[in-house]
């Protein structure tokens, strides 16, 4: 047991043993800094292992800065670069870990996610790393020679102190707001955050109308603001989701309406106008091109019940300009808890775009998550981890 008045020092104290944190203490150990990595968790990086439904969606192939929303898109830019998916795949290979593409660039385990913890483990023991797990960081102090941290297991000291606790998504497996916490501490700035790529909750009128359509998915085009996906969109019980609305969701404003596409490959207009004279009622006729029970729930809460051909043209024109541009206005986030990552964090003026260090503050850096730059959904925030855990871990 250490002794609570003894003051251990180090090069560099890493706070977060996720995605970021272990590739930041590997770094600098392999440069030759001694590096205190620790962590408040009873288990190592959970967030790797659940990702991807337990492969880890460890990078993508088409990584740059377009993927990413920060308040400064540019920010991302440098890291990226220097560190490339190409760069963590060939890591990858070198521990004989097997993978494979599924949909867009996004690469998974062909085992288990638990390949990638032990990957990054390993690149820090290459490293001599020193771990404090589970252990509870109490305090932070500023001082001459650099920073004083307070834990439950002892009080320790370093030249350069990293901040990887990442955001506020999934609590339950022991998210923290300590990066933010920190951050207004030294007087750095913080972009308020907010849930991403998250399931969107629909109002309780709407939702009765298509509450039987739990578990049914269906590709649109779906768009808010900025951002414009074709991916597939899941019907819940409380609302919409999948991956076409995980990733508007981190576009998405409360208040904002959102433009979902139903027949993204057709034009719905011509196509109506092409069959104004077809005696099928206009649920049965939808039918044809979308799945039986979205057609029919969709068309009874637009009261579109007669036969085709007893619609005007000008009626079907608007049906069909429905059809391509269905609206609807979410009435909010499901939350952190099924939230996958959190927008906003630390904001990227406050910090050098090479080094991740703050500006204000020297020694002291933020990485992963805690930055206000947040990925599209297919292994673009594990790129991220990876390019700034990197980008820090070769300065300081």
């Amino acid at each position: 047991m250490l002794s609570m008045n003894k003051i251990e020092a180090y090069d560099v104290i890493v706070v977060g043993a996720g995605a970021a944190g272990m590739m930041c203490a590997a770094q600098a150990g392999q440069r030759g800094r001694r590096v205190l990595l620790i962590d408040h968790s009873q288990k190592l990086a959970e967030k790797i292992r659940i990702s991807g439904g337990g492969r880890c969606n460890f990078t993508n192939l088409y990584c740059g800065p377009e993927h990413y929303l920060s308040q400064n898109p540019d920010f991302c830019r440098s890291a990226l670069a220097r560190y490339t998916p190409r760069h963590f795949i060939a890591l990858v290979e070198r521990y004989g870990i097997r993978y494979h593409e599924k949909t867009l660039g996004q690469l998974f385990c062909d085992g288990s996610a638990q390949q990638i913890i032990e990957l990054l483990r390993s690149e820090c023991e290459a490293g001599q790393v020193t771990w404090r797990r589970p252990c509870e960081v109490h305090g932070v102090v500023a001082i001459s020679e650099g920073f004083r941290i307070a834990t439950t297991q002892g009080q320790y000291h370093s030249q350069s102190l990293v901040i990887a606790t990442g955001g506020l998504a999934v609590p339950a497996i022991g998210s923290t707001p300590m990066a933010y916490q920190i951050a207004e501490q030294f007087g750095l700035s913080v972009v308020p955050p907010r849930p991403a790529l998250v399931p969107l909750a629909l109002e309780s009128e709407i939702r009765e109308h298509l509450a039987n359509l739990s578990g049914l998915s269906l590709e649109v085009e779906i768009s808010c603001g900025q951002g414009h996906f074709r991916e597939a969109m899941l019907f819940t019980h409380r609302g919409i989701s999948g991956p076409a609305v995980l990733q508007i969701s981190s576009y998405w404003k409360d208040g904002d309406l959102i433009s979902i596409n139903l027949l993204p490959d057709m034009d719905t207009q011509t196509w109506l106008a092409e069959h104004g004279t077809s005696r099928t009622r206009f649920d049965n006729f939808l039918a044809e091109v979308l799945p039986r029970r979205f057609a029919l729930q969709w068309c009874e809460l637009h009261h579109l019940k007669k036969p085709v051909c007893q619609y005007s043209p000008t009626q079907l024109q608007h049906i069909g300009k429905t059809l391509n541009n269905w609206s609807l206005r979410p009435s909010g986030t499901l939350g952190y808890h099924k939230a996958e990552v959190t927008l906003g964090g630390i904001d990227t003026q406050e910090l050098s775009s090479k080094t991740l260090e703050s500006k204000k503050i020297a020694g002291l850096y933020f990485i992963g998550e805690a930055v206000d730059v947040t990925g599209h959904l297919g292994g673009f925030n594990f790129q991220w981890a990876w390019s700034s855990g990197h980008a820090a871990g070769q300065v300081v």
